[in-house]
């Protein structure tokens, strides 16, 4: 049986083909430059935007797995998400296979973010999550048409093994105490903030995969409770490094300014609203209908400082 990952070069993707050996021999790796995570995965070169190429990356398939990472500008997302969903969606029909839409919680209302569960109103304000909130929808409508069968799998931001140096907690905290220099935080400091651990979200995402229970759904992925503030978590990294918790606070007029000369930091001012608040994801919907728990944060915190040190 089949099970076809379409982006799996990034973090997610990469973990995700890893857990699936639990489920499958026949891992497939589809994206612009697929590369082997398993010795017997299959690899096809294939881009998204262009629907032939989607087809027959999915041909064969019994599940689909979309964790394309898309460049961090609106624009972007504008441009490309609404062509990938389609695409994806018209392959999965003609193979007849089932789709699983790793999505993050961009489409939120900034009303709503503590405690947000898969009844949270959505009510995007950033250009982001307008168009995370359009192509889920689109999604569910198939789904509640008969047209296919798909889930989707909703992260916070996460942290953990395989994020690279341009994840946001590595690269403000982790990189920075790393090199004896202040952390940054956006927002308030004393402000929760919960994070996903990579690899409970991969985990958590190829047994959604492999539920028949899961599908027609919205699911938030494992994601700890209690997720502390922006000081407790600088402090957690900083007595775990062994180094002096120091921190810079972002506040949105530094953002933009430093948005002039760094292009992500210009895409983050919109999503600023998520760190000036409580931002608590509640995922007791799937810990309760699988019997799974999501890693402590002081354990996914030790096994992120063990990555860097011998990088």
């Amino acid at each position: 049986m089949t099970q076809t990952i379409l982006g799996g070069g990034g973090t997610i993707g990469t973990l995700l083909a890893k857990e699936l050996t639990e489920y499958t021999d026949k891992v497939r790796i589809a994206s612009r430059k697929p590369k082997k995570v398993n010795p017997t995965d299959e690899l096809i070169t294939c881009d998204l935007l262009n629907v032939n190429e989607v087809i027959k990356a999915v041909e064969g398939s019994a599940v689909v797995y979309l964790t394309v990472g898309l460049e961090y500008k609106a624009k972007v997302w504008q441009r490309d998400w609404p062509a990938i969903m389609r695409n994806t969606m018209e392959a999965c029909k003609a193979a007849n296979a089932r789709l699983v839409f790793f999505d993050n919680i961009y489409m939120y209302s900034p009303n709503h973010l503590n405690g947000m569960n898969e009844e949270t109103p959505i009510d995007p304000v950033s250009e982001k999550g307008k168009v995370r909130a359009e192509i889920a929808r689109k999604l569910m409508e198939e789904v509640k048409a008969g047209l296919l069968e798909a889930t989707i799998a909703r992260s916070a931001d996460f942290y953990g093994p395989g994020v690279g140096k341009n994840g946001i907690m590595r690269q403000m905290v982790v990189e920075n105490l790393a090199k004896g220099k202040k952390a940054n935080w956006l927002g308030k400091l004393d402000c929760k903030h919960s994070f996903t651990y990579t690899v409970d979200a991969a985990k958590a995402t190829a047994l959604l995969g492999n539920s028949d229970k899961a599908y027609g759904e919205v699911w938030h992925l494992p994601t700890a409770k209690n997720p502390p503030t922006g000081r407790e978590w600088i402090d957690i990294f900083a007595r775990t490094m062994g180094r002096e918790g120091k921190v810079q606070v972002v506040g949105k007029i530094l953002l933009r300014i430093l948005g002039l000369f760094m292009g992500v930091m210009y895409e983050i001012v919109e999503m600023y609203y998520q760190y000036d608040r409580d931002y608590v994801v509640n995922s007791d919907k799937i810990e309760k209908a699988f019997g799974i728990r999501p890693t402590p944060y002081g354990d996914g915190v030790r096994e992120v400082v063990r990555e860097v040190s011998v990088q």
